[in-house]
C-alpha cells in the first residue's frame, strides 16, 4: 500500500515544500515584513503575520511596503502579491465569513477527488500518478496558506514590456505545479493505448 502511493507521497511534499521555502523567500526579500528579525521570530512572523509589536494583522491589509526585483527586465518580476481569491482573482470580493469556508471547502474537496483518482490509476499511468502528485502538492500549497492567513501569496509577475493586455497573473510555485500537473494528465490522455489483447478458448487472440 505505502508502494502504491510513493510518488503520491513524496512528490506531493516535495512540491509542498517547494512552494513554502519559495513564498518565506518572497515575503523575506520583496517586503518589509520580516525586517528586523533574527532566528526562529522570521519564521514566526511568517506564519503568523505578528508584526514586532505583537500586534494582530489588519485584516485584509497587505503586507509592508514591497521591493519588486526585476529578474528580467519588461519581461519577468518577482513581486508580492497577496490574493484572497482564486486564479485570477476570482471571488475575492466574497464577503471574509464565506470567503474563507468557501475556500477551504473547495480545497478539501478537490484534494479528495485527487485522490479518488490517483485510486484509479493502473500501474502502466507513471506519468499521470506524476501529474497526480504535483496537482496535489500544488493545492495543499495554497490550501495551507488560506488555512494560516486566508488569501494565498503570490510572487512571479511575467509580462510582455508592460503592454496592456499582455501580463500573466502573478502566480506561485504551486500554481505552477498545479498546471504542468494538469497538463500531464491532458497528455497522458491524448496518448494512444494499444487494446488488451484476449485469447478465446480455441487459442484465438481477439
Amino acid at each position: 500500500m505505502v508502494k502504491r502511493f510513493r510518488v503520491l507521497i513524496l512528490v506531493g511534499l516535495a512540491t509542498l515544500a517547494a512552494d513554502q521555502v519559495t513564498k518565506y523567500l518572497a515575503v523575506a526579500h520583496l517586503t518589509e515584513a520580516l525586517d528586523g528579525r533574527t532566528g526562529l521570530a522570521r519564521l514566526e512572523g511568517f506564519v503568523s503575520e505578528q508584526n514586532l509589536d505583537n500586534d494582530p494583522p489588519v485584516e485584509g491589509a497587505f503586507r509592508r511596503s514591497t521591493r519588486p526585483y526585476r529578474f528580467i527586465e519588461d519581461y519577468w518580476h518577482f513581486r508580492y502579491v497577496e490574493n484572497p481569491g482564486a486564479a485570477w482573482g476570482m471571488f475575492a470580493n466574497l464577503p471574509e465569513g464565506v470567503r474563507r469556508p468557501f475556500f477551504h471547502g473547495v480545497s478539501l474537496i478537490a484534494l479528495g477527488f485527487i485522490l479518488y483518482m490517483y485510486l484509479k490509476l493502473t500501474p502502466e499511468q507513471v506519468r499521470s500518478r506524476w501529474a497526480l502528485a504535483l496537482v496535489t502538492g500544488g493545492a495543499l500549497g495554497n490550501f495551507v496558506d488560506r488555512l494560516l492567513r486566508g488569501y494565498v501569496i503570490d510572487f512571479i509577475d511575467w509580462h510582455w514590456r508592460n503592454q496592456p493586455g499582455m501580463r500573466w497573473p502573478t502566480f506561485n510555485v504551486a500554481d505552477a505545479a498545479i498546471c504542468v500537473g494538469v497538463g500531464l494528465l491532458l497528455l497522458d490522455s491524448f496518448q494512444t493505448r494499444q487494446p488488451v489483447e484476449s485469447v478465446t478458448p480455441g487459442g484465438q487472440v481477439v
